[in-house]
């Protein structure tokens, strides 16, 4: 069993930055291939998410939704069970929850689009909130 627990929300103006943080526990993040996703305020009563980036349990492979590509960057630390998502120029549209999940057997490299499936994850975070707006 692993938590996942998100941090880092907040709101900002476009352009601006920030840096999501997900702590887990309860098992060895190694093991884990980590994703990030968002679900816009539109999109709650559907229960549809977007995934928007993946890091693999070595930190050696990542992969980004063409909507966030070249502003998002995903990042781990095992030694400390932390995945970071940093968001930088920041515009309106991303607005959302952003949640992070934990998958290992239903996830193996190469991801294909598989990394982006909610269902191929076995736990997930509450989410943290960003807002960004002038």
């Amino acid at each position: 069993q692993v938590q996942l627990v998100e941090s880092g929300g907040g709101q900002v103006q476009p352009g601006g930055s920030l840096r999501l943080s997900c702590a887990t526990s309860g098992d060895t993040l190694d093991k884990y291939t980590i994703g990030w996703f968002r679900q816009v305020p539109e999109k709650e009563s559907s229960g549809e998410y977007e995934g928007i980036s993946v890091i693999s349990p070595s930190g050696g492979t990542t992969h980004y939704a063409d909507s966030v590509k070249g502003r998002f960057t995903i990042s781990r630390d095992n030694a400390k069970n932390i995945v970071f998502l940093q968001l930088n120029n920041l515009k309106p549209e991303d607005t959302a929850r952003y949640s992070c999940a934990a998958g290992a057997a239903r996830l193996r490299e190469p991801y294909g689009s598989s990394w982006s499936r909610t269902h191929r994850y076995d736990y997930f975070g509450h989410g943290t909130h960003v807002t960004v707006s002038s």
